[in-house]
This record gives structure tokens, C-alpha cells and sequence, in this order.
């Protein structure tokens, strides 16, 4: 007759320190034991429920969510009918006829020869496979710990088989008992220990599975984070960039560098609406996408047109949108094409003056709130050497002053770049410099995304470099700070 699975428990057994004890006992002789309930729940200090199984199938049927253990016999066999009625629940000051069972004791309780404390896993996957030539005498401990991975397990067995209760132990039982050393004081004991050892050891394994997963989520974020493509093109490249979202390396906020064929370099910033994991998504396939179309010879409003294609299409509401900046720097570096999606203007400091917003007041709608909306391309002089800043709203929209109303804006993000330009800052330092004042006039961390790049051209850099500058890198996050950039030459 198989033996029914029963629906697994979601979570480990509480702490047991003051509450109310349940026992599932699964043996097949019901006068294996003379402890009473009375005596267990005195010895406890608490009220002791048991339950008594005279087979898997019965131990099946009552292995509940409030079992907090389960006291094997080893003895039992792995399959037999004899299946009566399961005993009924009995409780301390009650009538009931459950029956603890057990001897000996766990490690650290001063008494029997227990074994220390169990190794059993926490994996609620497929059941603990024997290592011993005796493997088959553990096979309804095997298959217990497969239907209840979640729960405390007590291995029972006789006084004179200490190696079959020590590779109990070693397969997942949390510890062993010797029969003919049972009382009430060491079994309520073992239990205890027996459940707390069970707690620890998931929640152990949950840290560890966590840990793992995040390495996992990091490595893939780190991987997701744009790789600047601009050999040859003279240009100096900074960025900085910090989710909003805690511990996390990629938020809603995305750009990217990319040098075409014919010596253009196509810079792009753009902002998702939100701040969870779907908007960091949907950023990334938006980036990925600038990239191809703009390898693929795109520009302007009929690549912002194919954007907003695909973001109609991946995104998981018609509410989101995104707004989007890009910049196509010709490849003498001295003009430029700017295009807006209802996102911020690029900030240009050219050498000897102060920092000012480049036009912006021919952009266009964000992406995705307009289904034939336009976005023209206006003509910028950038002149022989110059940084421009592009930049998300994050950075602009802190407030300034603890508790205060009044948000930074970028008038005042202007006035405090060409603050720190009068100290002399450049390109990584200014970038650090600046998200690092909006944080402190914000009066802690932001809780938008932030994204900020930096593109410089210095011509005398440039002959020094003989026509291109060194080779730029990703600038991959890593504790906030991004590494591998470039400092600009202003």
C-alpha cells in the first residue's frame, strides 16, 4: 500500500522556549513506552501533546503543521498494514492514549549517550540518501525525513546498536535515543534541543541560499551594466550611478556610449518611471535596443520612434513610460545633435566658462504616452574643449534641507556644478563631488535612481594621445562607486 504524501509544512517549527510542545511518535508497538503525558508535560514545563502512528501511512495522516517533532522507531518497517486507527491527540490534564516514546538524550543535555547535535539537512528536495552497508535499516528514517524536511526528527533505537543511531545522525536526524534509557526529563529535553538544532540548521541553509542568490542576482546585474564603445574617438568618459532600490545594482535608470563606423559617438540617458525590478528590466531591453538601432544606422526621432515601439510592447502597463536624452557628437567633436523625450537637458561647460543647460525647449513627449509623437533633432555648437553632463532626474529632484519642500532643480544643480568647477574638480571627482553634495542637501540617501555620465573632449589631450584616447571600460557599480572610468578634461 503506498504511503500518502502529506502537504509539506511552509516554515520551521517556532521557537519552543514557551510554548506548547507537540510529538509525533511513529512506532509499531503502542507499549513501547510507560512515560506519561503528565510526566513529559511536567518534565517539559509546558503542556506536551502526542501522537502516536503505529506506521508511515498513519504518520502520514498526522503529520501537521503544529507537530513541532517526530520520534522515530528505527525498527519500523518501511511498509506494512496493521494500519489502525491513529491514536487521537492527547494533552497534559487530559484524558488520551499517546504514548511518548524515546530514551537517551541528545548532546548537552548531561545525561545517555546521545549523539551531538544532527547534520540533517534543510532541503525540502528529494530525501537524504544512506551512505552505510546498513542503509536499508534506515529506510523509514529516510523516508520521513523526505515527507518532513522541515520537521525535528528523534531517531529511537536499541541501547546496544550505537553505530546504526550514529549514522542516523549522519543521515538527517537531528539526534538518537536509546530505548532502555528513556524518562520524561531526557525526552522532553532531546526535544527541545531537537527542534532548536532544526531551526538553526534551516535557517542556515536559507542564509546560505540567499547568499548564493544574491552573488547570482549581482553577477547578472553587473553583466546588464553598459560597456562604453568609443575607441578612437578622443572622447573622455565618466559615469556614476546608484539605484534607488536597497541592495540592488541596477535600477530603472540607463545609458550607454557607443562610437559608429563613420566616427560618431551616440550617447544616450534615459529614465523608466518607477523604481522595482520590472522598470530596471524593462531599462535594460531599452538600452540593448538604443544600441542595435544605433549601430544599425538609426538616429533622431526615427530611432526614439522604434523605442517606443519596443517599450509599448515589453512594458507591463500602459501607465509606464520613460523619458530619454540623446546626444550624436560628430566626429570632429565640435557639434552635436540633441533630441529630448521629456527628459532633462545635458549640462555643457565648455573650457574658461561657466556650466549651462543646453536648449531644451524643442524636445518631445517621454516615451510611451504618445502613440505619433514626434521628437526633432536640434543642432548644438559644443565648441573645442568642453565636458557635457548628462544626467536622470534623481539628481535633480532632492530635496534641499532636511524635511524641507523645496527640491535642488536644476537651476541649483547648475550653480552647484559650476561651484565645484571653480575648485578645479573634473570629470570623476566632479561627478563624485556632485552626487555626493545632492545626498548631503537631501539630508540622507536618494531614493530615486541616479545616473549621471560625463563625456569630455580636450584637444590637447588628444594629440598627446595621438588622435584618440585611452581605452574606456564599463563603469560597473560596485558599493555604489563605479570603476574603470575616465576623467574628462575639464
Amino acid at each position: 500500500m503506498p504511503v500518502p504524501v502529506p502537504q509539506q509544512r511552509s516554515a520551521p517549527a517556532a521557537e519552543t522556549s514557551h510554548g506548547d510542545l507537540t510529538l509525533l511518535v511513529i512506532e509499531d508497538d503502542p507499549a513501547g513506552t510507560t512515560i506519561t503525558v503528565p510526566e513529559l508535560s511536567a518534565a517539559a514545563g509546558t503542556r506536551v501533546r502526542i501522537r502516536t502512528a503505529r506506521n508511515l501511512t498513519e504518520a502520514a495522516r498526522l503529520l501537521t503543521d503544529d507537530v513541532d517533532c517526530i520520534l522515530l522507531d528505527l525498527a519500523l518497517p518501511l511498509t506494512g498494514g496493521g494500519a489502525g486507527p491513529a491514536t487521537p491527540t492527547a494533552e497534559a490534564g487530559t484524558s488520551g492514549t499517546g504514548t511518548g516514546t524515546g530514551t537517551g538524550t541528545g548532546a548537552g543535555t548531561g545525561t545517555g549517550t546521545g549523539a551531538g547535535a544532527g547534520t540533517g539537512t534543510a532541503d525540502s528536495g528529494s530525501p537524504p540518501e544512506p551512505v552505510s552497508e546498513r542503509a536499508g535499516e534506515l529506510a523509514a528514517l529516510t523516508h520521513v525525513l523526505g515527507i518532513a524536511p522541515l520537521h525535528a526528527v528523534l531517531a529511537l533505537t536499541a541501547q546496544d546498536d550505537t553505530e546504526l543511531a550514529a549514522e542516523a545522525v549522519r543521515v538527517g536526524a537531528q539526534d538518537y535515543l536509546f530505548r532502555g534509557e528513556l524518562d520524561a526529563r531526557v525526552l522532553s529535553r532531546a526535544i527541545r534541543y531537537a527542534v532548536e538544532r532544526k531551526r538553526a540548521d534551516i535557517a542556515q541553509h536559507q542564509l546560505t541560499e540567499s547568499r548564493l542568490r544574491a552573488q547570482e542576482n549581482a553577477r547578472l546585474e553587473r553583466g546588464l551594466l553598459p560597456t562604453p564603445l568609443l575607441d578612437g574617438s578622443g572622447l573622455s568618459f565618466a559615469a556614476r550611478y546608484r539605484p534607488g532600490r536597497s541592495r540592488a545594482l541596477l535600477g530603472g535608470d540607463f545609458y550607454d556610449v557607443v562610437r559608429t563606423p563613420d566616427g560618431t559617438v551616440h550617447a544616450m540617458i534615459g529614465d523608466v518611471c518607477g523604481h522595482g525590478p520590472d522598470e530596471a528590466a524593462l531599462g535594460v531591453e531599452l538600452r540593448i535596443a538604443w544600441r542595435a538601432l544605433t549601430l544599425a544606422g538609426l538616429c533622431g526621432d526615427e530611432l526614439l520612434s522604434t523605442l517606443q515601439q519596443v517599450l509599448e510592447h515589453e512594458r507591463q502597463s500602459e501607465e509606464i513610460f520613460a523619458t530619454l536624452c540623446t546626444v550624436d557628437i560628430a566626429p570632429d567633436g565640435r557639434r552635436a545633435g540633441l533630441c529630448l523625450a521629456g527628459h532633462p537637458a545635458p549640462l555643457l561647460a565648455r573650457h574658461g566658462l561657466p556650466a549651462r543647460l543646453l536648449p531644451y525647449q524643442d524636445g518631445g513627449p517621454a516615451l510611451g504616452l504618445l502613440p505619433r509623437a514626434r521628437w526633432p533633432r536640434r543642432q548644438v555648437e559644443l565648441g573645442g574643449a568642453w565636458s557635457l553632463m548628462m544626467y536622470t532626474d534623481g539628481l535633480i529632484e532632492g530635496r534641499v534641507g532636511t524635511g524641507g519642500s523645496e527640491r535642488l532643480g536644476q537651476d541649483g544643480m547648475v550653480a552647484m556644478v559650476n561651484s565645484r568647477l571653480e575648485q578645479g574638480l573634473a570629470g570623476e571627482e566632479l561627478l563624485e563631488a556632485a552626487v555626493a553634495e545632492v545626498r548631503e542637501l537631501n539630508g540622507g540617501e536618494l531614493t530615486d535612481d541616479v545616473a549621471v555620465l560625463l563625456l569630455g573632449r580636450d584637444p590637447e589631450r588628444i594629440r598627446r594621445w595621438g588622435g584618440s584616447a585611452p581605452r574606456s571600460h564599463p563603469a560597473s557599480s560596485v558599493a555604489g562607486r563605479p570603476l574603470g572610468v575616465q576623467r574628462p578634461p575639464l
